[in-house]
């Protein structure tokens, strides 16, 4: 995705809210949580208990009723939300926000998103169909019963359609896309394999950065050789001007996760525990929602995301289990070739063939609305943007109808760590490591979501499928995904950090996040026993990052006493690097130049290495997950020709790196003397409601703006909105001791006082328990009379 879509719902907000939400709107009635509600579709009553922090418990006699009983529940506190997430991966953002989020709209309507959701629907299991049905039910039961609307419902002026069970599906897909659904990574290396020597994609294209190789020992791949002649080459035939080539994510922490589990040898008692923080962007509400869920012998516990009948993340009392995002390759772009004199066909194994062309109408706030053409293939959509100047057609397991389901459900069921493992690898969701721990002690990590089976490629580069001999031949069978169970360790770990896999395993990705996260969890890990839930949530906050020593240690070689002398602006940026003390708190000094110098010189070199690339497509940003590894290797060469260096030579080139950072640095936080600016002026955690664009409305709707610790690669991940979404750490069997947190709240209502009581616990690293507290609060949600219950078909939207 080129422009979250967040940044579009800021700028499309912004006039909206300062013409009609004013903080006396917020003064009026909240949902219900206390007293007794009649809910059609109910088999049996339901009892819902709500603690201290808003965190409901549902005592169900079976699933369907429990599921009803969430959907009521999830619709009364996150509502806007809800509809934000199904509006957001329909396209049907325009209809309330204007223009603005046109764009926005048609991607997700040219991607064929609303008619996958509808395709995968009717191919779901019957129970699964019918778990999506119950929610459904609970979720209209709630907008029929609702005496008022959500703040933002009412400034926005228009009532929500009713919950279908496709809405569901929707926002799954979103976080399809959410974790790994870009066409970027695949563009880059198309076009530089096409613009530069092969021996210098596969040095910038490496992918095991030396904490991978520490983690993959003797399974480490070796290094490609330097390309040292070809990349001197490319900087001769590149010294005109330069323009940045790297994208703003480009290097910087992804959508990712830490997650691990430690065996039973490794604790006091012999409980397994489980340890997982997911790292989302952040905002308010959170994009997650606590519940505990008992029906049958069933008690299940942990966060759910808001339209999904499904707890993601947490414990069934006999299993526990956590995810981190696979970064798996499950998408590409197949090259197309179209007709010389009849554009509307495109050639397939079969021979020629006419687009499938569908006409979207697309509603905007306020305006007419607009028709979007949308062409698809036997292969999927075509993409909106040539690549190289061909069209091309995406391939992706989000829009199989074969490759999404909700399988992650039957966590429920599990009472081991073999149906655990089962349950995960035969799981339609987006692909994700998972991590489990037993109620015996046990721990193992496998994967869930569907791998594409590829035959004549490798999903590297785009290439035609024409002919017949590239293309998917269906998923990876469930038991051939790989799995790590009890390993002689005594844990597990993943931080989306590329795993051991052993002979034969499939090939899963190649885009993995940098190894240190991984590498100081396992270094931790090794080095504790017996560990303890207190352990784990401290482990969780850890914010040592030996990652910036390379950076530290290029700085300090350069700043000699005669380069400061010649250069007394120096000394200042020589005093704050030997300030710092190796980790992100942020009451440090010397992190803010270090970052700031690290992303002067990846800019300045691969733009130098680039230039060749850019000009064979203008439009070229290296989305490059990893630009450390190539980066590292090239500066520790130390050598001018390599780094298109002034005429001074190599030190002349690093200190004016510094020097850049060092202005850069002092722009942004206002002259501030470097040897006093500490991290928490740069890592500042910023969690905002979508309505909260402007002063009056920010402080009442969003989160404090207040400084952070941790980093982009540190354990406690923090990298401007993305953070960790909730911390959670349990052993099965011992949930009373277990630990869960979150940012703001569990309620979207700014009215509630559940609306930011979690916020100071989750920024001050305080522990909150996981199991819900004593009730405060007592629902009786009672099924309807079978004289009073008739047709409840659904209802068109009031606007």
């Amino acid at each position: 995705m080129k422009r979250p879509v967040r940044s579009f719902l800021v700028s499309a907000l912004v006039s909206l809210a300062a013409a009609g939400c004013a903080p006396g709107a917020i003064r009026s009635p909240s949902p219900q949580a206390d007293g007794a509600v009649t809910l059609a579709g109910l088999e049996h009553a339901v009892t819902v208990t709500s603690d201290h922090l808003g965190i409901p418990t549902v005592d169900a006699a079976s699933r369907q009723d429990a599921l009803r009983a969430l959907g009521y529940l999830t619709a009364r506190d996150r509502l806007f939300q809800m509809d934000l997430l199904r509006r957001s991966s329909g396209g049907r953002l325009a209809e309330i926000l204007g223009r603005e989020l046109l764009e926005a709209d048609t991607r997700q309507r040219r991607y064929g998103v609303p008619r996958a959701a509808k395709a995968i629907l009717s191919r779901l299991p019957e129970g699964q169909r019918a778990a999506l049905d119950a929610y459904a039910e609970g979720v209209n039961a709630y907008l029929r019963s609702a005496k008022t609307l959500p703040i933002e419902l009412r400034e926005l002026g228009y009532r929500p359609e009713p919950w279908r069970p496709e809405d569901s599906v929707l926002v799954e897909l979103g976080m399809f896309q959410a974790l790994g659904g870009s066409e970027d990574v695949e563009r880059t290396r198309t076009v530089l394999s096409h613009s530069l020597p092969p021996s210098v994609v596969a040095f910038l294209f490496e992918g095991t950065d030396p904490y991978t190789k520490a983690l993959l020992g003797a399974q480490a791949a070796a290094s490609p050789p330097l390309p040292r002649e070809e990349l001197r080459a490319l900087l001769s035939r590149g010294r005109g001007a330069r323009t940045a080539v790297l994208s703003a994510a480009a290097g910087e922490a992804p959508p990712g996760s830490n997650g691990w589990a430690v065996a039973g040898s490794r604790t006091r008692d012999g409980r397994a525990i489980l340890a997982n923080d997911m790292h989302l962007d952040l905002g308010v509400p959170n994009v997650w929602y606590r519940a505990e869920l008992r029906y049958g012998d069933t008690e299940i516990a942990g966060v759910v995301l808001p339209g999904m009948p499904v707890v993601v993340v947490g414990s069934n009392g006999h299993v526990a289990w956590g995810l981190t995002n696979l970064d798996a390759d499950v998408m590409d772009l197949v090259q197309l070739e179209v007709h010389p004199e009849r554009p509307d066909e495109y050639r397939t194994p079969s021979g020629w063939r006419r687009f499938d062309v569908a006409r979207e109408t697309i509603k905007v706030r306020g305006e007419p609305d607009v028709a979007v053409e949308v062409r698809a293939t036997i292969w999927g959509p075509v993409a909106s943007r040539p690549l190289l100047g061909r069209p091309v057609a995406v391939r992706w397991t989000a829009l199989d109808p074969e490759a999404v389901d909700f399988g992650l459900m039957e966590m429920d069921r599990a009472r081991s760590l073999e149906e655990a493992a089962r349950a995960m690898n035969a799981a339609g969701g987006p692909a994700c490591n998972a991590l489990l721990a037993d109620r015996r002690g046990r721990v193992a990590w496998t994967i869930t979501g569907r791998i594409p089976r590829r035959r004549g490629l490798d999903g590297a580069l785009s290439v035609p499928w024409a002919d017949g001999r590239a293309g998917w031949d269906g998923f990876v069978p469930p038991p051939q995904l790989p799995r790590v169970v009890d390993p002689p360790s005594g844990f597990v770990v993943n931080a989306n950090n590329r795993m051991p896999l052993g002979e034969g395993a499939p090939a899963l990705g190649r885009e993995y996040a940098n190894g240190y996260r991984a590498y100081r969890i396992s270094e931790r890990l090794r080095a504790a026993r017996p560990v303890t839930e207190a352990d784990m949530f401290e482990l969780q906050l850890d914010t040592r990052t030996e990652f910036f020593d390379f950076y530290r240690d290029l700085a300090q070689r350069a700043l000699t006493e005669e380069a400061v002398s010649r250069r007394p602006a120096l000394a200042e940026a020589r005093a704050a690097i030997a300030a710092w003390d190796g980790r992100a708190e942020a009451s440090g000094i010397g992190l803010p130049l270090i970052t700031s110098f690290r992303r002067v010189l990846a800019d300045e070199v691969f733009a130098a290495w680039l230039d060749t690339s850019r000009a064979a497509d203008p439009t070229l940003e290296l989305s490059l997950t990893d630009i450390d590894t190539p980066l590292q290797r090239a500066l520790s060469e130390r050598s001018p020709d390599l780094v298109l260096a002034p005429a001074g030579g190599w030190d002349a080139f690093v200190l004016a790196a510094l020097e850049r950072a060092m202005a850069d640095v002092k722009q942004r936080h206002g002259g501030r003397p470097l040897d006093a600016l500490e991290w928490g002026a740069v890592s500042r955690v910023k969690i905002a409601h979508p309505l909260g664009v402007t002063p009056e409305l920010g402080a009442l709707l969003n989160m404090p703006v207040e400084p952070l610790s941790g980093c982009g690669f540190c354990v406690r991940l923090a990298a401007g909105t993305l953070g960790a979404s909730e911390r959670l750490v349990v052993s099965p069997g011992h949930e009373p001791d277990g630990i869960l947190h979150m940012p703001a709240g569990q309620s979207g209502d700014p009215r509630s006082p559940h609306y930011r009581d979690q916020q100071r616990a989750w920024v001050d690293g305080r522990p909150l328990p996981f199991s819900a507290g004593p009730a405060v609060e007592k629902l009786t949600l009672s099924p309807e009379r079978a004289e009073r219950r008739a047709p409840r078909g659904d209802q068109p939207a009031r606007r």
